[in-house]
């Protein structure tokens, strides 16, 4: 999952151009670890904080100045998409347009798929980002390193401990000049603890390099001269001409050719493939909005309003009474009902959840239109990495009066009537 913002520099005389493309799949992978909260909305649409996974990206884009056109790509429908594509086209007065992969081309190959679509404005640089990365994109500070580096592509890195390297891409930089020395794709022994966040700054070369490594693939069929049986082990093995990794492809082969820099982050990163992390990530754009939009976070003392403490992010349609205690870290969407005397710690209410009197949701994320009864506990244990750290109801999920629901997944339409713990309700 990507994002890419593209622009070009016609003249001194003239204002810069910018377009932007979001891809939001690069494999037929459309959010199946998300599940069950990707059964009903497709991934890179879950609100986080309020918003559209999506949406904290783009939004961020806004700071490069004259943005003019915006391409969402994925594998997912294009109806699934067009109430939201409208919804932003309106809020950027932008047109934004979702374009469909027919197949997997890898995270660079898609980019070359619609490079016809990218080079329109002959742009000087491509911005990429990875959709399911949750930072502060640092953009204006990412693209001045890249033109005083002056090479093909600049990534931004982060610091992370050397125990979780691993899950990453990781690289290795010139202490000085900072150019891309070594990368390795989530290598088996440890070679660094700076990390790829997921976001790029290219340009046009790009495509060259991308083109020749399907060149390359397609020169080594045509010479291939082995036994039938070895040309069936090789097709096994080999990859399509037009499926390109942007990481094994093309970052790998670069590094050390004086062709790719990094610009390291000192700010929050993180990468949303588990509702666990989307708890997580919600939490840290919940910060983020005291400094980027300070008028989305709520406040109240109990009187005419509930108590918020901390970051609480409330939909204007919800209701919420005025003896409920709400955060901190806590994103109730539209048309969500809280009752008196509910107590609401990191968590997310999705639309139309009813949560009754004095209950208690903590460290979970409630599903679409399910109830939680009076005097019931939904809770989680806070590790956002285990499989059951948080509990998760899917939707339209019933919690009877006086039930505690600890460290569950809960598939939806199911009504829990009895206490569970540590469980996966199919």
């Amino acid at each position: 999952m990507y994002f890419v913002c593209i622009w070009r520099f016609p003249g001194d005389s003239i204002s810069k151009i910018c377009d932007f493309q979001f891809n939001i799949s690069s494999d037929y992978n459309v959010g199946t670890r998300f599940r069950p909260l990707s059964l009903n909305i497709p991934k890179p649409l879950f609100p986080l904080a309020g918003q559209p996974m999506v949406h904290h990206p783009i939004s961020a884009c806004k700071r490069i100045p004259h943005l003019v056109q915006i391409y969402l790509i994925g594998f997912y429908e294009e109806r699934e998409f067009l109430l939201y594509v409208s919804s932003i086209s309106n809020e950027l007065k932008v047109p934004v347009r979702y374009l469909r992969e027919d197949k997997p081309h890898g995270s660079a190959g898609g980019l070359y798929n619609f490079r016809d679509f990218i080079m329109e404005d002959n742009p000087s640089n491509i911005v990429m980002l990875n959709c399911d990365v949750c930072c502060s994109f640092p953009l204006p500070d990412l693209l001045e390193a890249h033109k005083r580096y002056g090479g093909m592509g600049t990534i931004l890195v982060s610091k992370v401990s050397a125990e979780s390297a691993n899950q990453f891409g990781e690289l290795v930089a010139d202490p000085v000049t900072n150019e891309l020395l070594h990368y390795a794709e989530k290598p088996e022994t440890f070679v660094s603890d700076r990390i790829n966040c997921g976001v790029y700054i290219f340009t046009p070369d790009i495509f060259s390099a991308i083109q020749g490594v399907s060149n390359e693939r397609k020169d080594r069929a045509t010479m291939r001269r082995v036994s039938s049986f070895e040309a069936l082990q090789s097709a096994t093995k080999t990859l399509p001409t037009d499926f390109v990794r942007l990481d094994q492809d093309i970052l790998s082969p670069l590094a050390g050719k004086k062709q790719l820099y990094t610009y390291e982050t000192l700010d929050f990163w993180e990468q949303i493939k588990t509702p666990g992390m989307s708890l997580r990530c919600s939490a840290l754009y919940l910060s983020q909005f005291r400094y980027t939009y300070p008028h989305l976070l709520a406040s109240g003392d109990g009187t005419k309003s509930a108590t918020i403490i901390g970051d609480v992010y409330i939909h204007p349609s919800a209701k919420v009474h005025p003896l409920a205690k709400i955060g901190p870290n806590v994103s109730i969407s539209a048309n969500a009902r809280i009752g008196a005397g509910v107590r609401l710690i990191s968590c997310i209410i999705l639309d139309d959840v009813e949560v009754k009197e004095h209950a208690l949701v903590i460290h979970s994320i409630v599903g679409w239109k399910s109830s939680i009864g009076r005097w019931s506990r939904v809770e989680g244990g806070g590790d956002y990495t285990a499989k059951l750290g948080i509990t998760i109801l899917g939707e339209a999920v019933t919690v009877e009066d006086e039930v505690v629901v600890k460290n569950c997944i809960v598939l939806p339409n199911k009504t829990l009537n009895v206490r569970v713990q540590e469980e996966i309700i199919l």
